[in-house]
C-alpha cells in the first residue's frame, strides 16, 4: 500500500475495485477531484502505482495503490483491512471482472475450461459479495453509503460463446439487486451500472472539470466506443443524488441513458 500525498481527506474513503486504463482509472481521477480519498484496487500493484502516482500529481489528492485478487476471499479481506485502516468507506466501487477471452472471440462450449468458468464466476460476483461485505457494516452504522457495481450487455442477455462472462454478469445483477432492496432502506445507495457498449480511451487529457459532463455526448470516436471520463461522471451523479432519486439500475449505450 502506497500513500501518494501527505494530506488526508475530511470526506470517507472511495475504494475503487478494478482499476485498468480506462474506466476503473476515470472514476477513481473523478472522486480524486471531488476532494476523497480514494483507494485504487487491482492484481497488478506495478501498474497500480503508476496509475495512483498520476492521479495524485493530477488532482493534488491522497491515493493508495493496493493489490487484490477477487476470486480469492483471503485477499479481499487483506486488501480491505488496508482500505478501512485508511477510515471509513464511503463509495465502493466494484468493476472487477475476469477476461481469459483476451480476443473477445466466441468459444466453443465444450472448448471451456471449468477452472476458467469458476475464476471468471469468482471474480465477477463472488469477489463483489466479498467486497461488499466488508464495506456495508459501516455504511449501515452510519447510515450512509454508496455501492456502485459495473455490468455491461451481457448482465442482461446471454451471449453465444461468452457463458463465462454472462453467468458472473448474470449473478452480479442479481446480487446488487438483492443488497439494494435490503440496504437502500437503512440509507444505503445500492445500484447497478450497465456498461452496454464498447470503451474507449479518455477523449480529452484535461482537467476532469474540462471533460464531458454527464448528460453530454458520451460517444463520438470513429469506433462508437464511450468516453471513460463521461462515465465516470455518471458514476459521481449516482453517488450524490437526492436521496428521493435514488434507482437500483441504469444503462448506459452509446445512444440513450435509460432509468429503471
Amino acid at each position: 500500500m502506497r500513500s501518494m500525498a501527505s494530506s488526508t481527506s475530511n470526506k470517507g474513503i472511495a475504494a475503487i475495485v478494478g482499476v485498468g486504463p480506462k474506466l476503473g482509472r476515470s472514476i477513481a481521477r473523478k472522486f480524486a477531484h471531488e476532494g476523497y480519498t480514494v483507494a485504487i484496487l487491482a492484481r497488478d500493484l506495478g501498474r497500480l502505482s503508476l496509475f495512483a502516482d498520476e492521479i495524485a500529481r493530477e488532482e493534488k489528492a491522497q491515493v493508495f495503490a493496493i493489490r487484490i485478487d477477487c476470486s480469492e476471499s483471503r485477499s479481499v479481506r487483506e486488501a480491505f483491512e488496508g482500505v478501512l485502516s485508511l477510515g471509513f468507506v464511503e463509495v465502493l466501487v466494484y468493476n472487477a471482472y475476469s477476461n481469459t477471452n483476451t480476443n473477445w472471440q466466441p468459444t466453443n462450449f465444450s472448448d471451456i475450461r471449468i477452472e476458467s468458468f469458476q475464476k471468471s464466476l469468482a471474480v465477477s460476483s463472488v469477489g463483489a459479495f466479498h467486497c461488499a461485505q466488508q464495506v456495508l457494516p459501516g455504511m449501515v452504522e452510519r447510515g450512509r453509503g454508496t455501492i456502485l457495481f459495473t455490468g455491461c450487455s451481457a448482465s442482461l442477455n446471454g451471449i453465444p460463446g461468452f457463458p463465462e462472462l454472462c453467468c458472473g454478469k448474470f449473478a452480479l445483477r442479481a446480487l446488487s439487486q438483492c443488497l439494494a432492496r435490503e440496504f437502500q432502506p437503512l440509507g444505503v445507495h445500492v445500484a447497478h451500472v450497465i456498461i452496454d457498449g464498447l470503451v474507449g480511451p479518455p477523449r480529452f487529457q484535461a482537467s476532469t472539470s474540462q471533460r464531458t459532463l454527464v448528460g453530454e455526448q458520451q460517444s463520438g470516436g470513429g469506433d462508437g466506443s464511450m468516453d471513460p471520463d463521461a462515465l465516470a461522471q455518471t458514476y459521481w451523479h449516482l453517488h450524490v443524488q437526492d436521496r428521493a432519486a435514488w434507482t437500483q439500475e441504469i444503462d448506459l449505450s452509446p445512444c440513450n441513458t435509460r432509468f429503471f
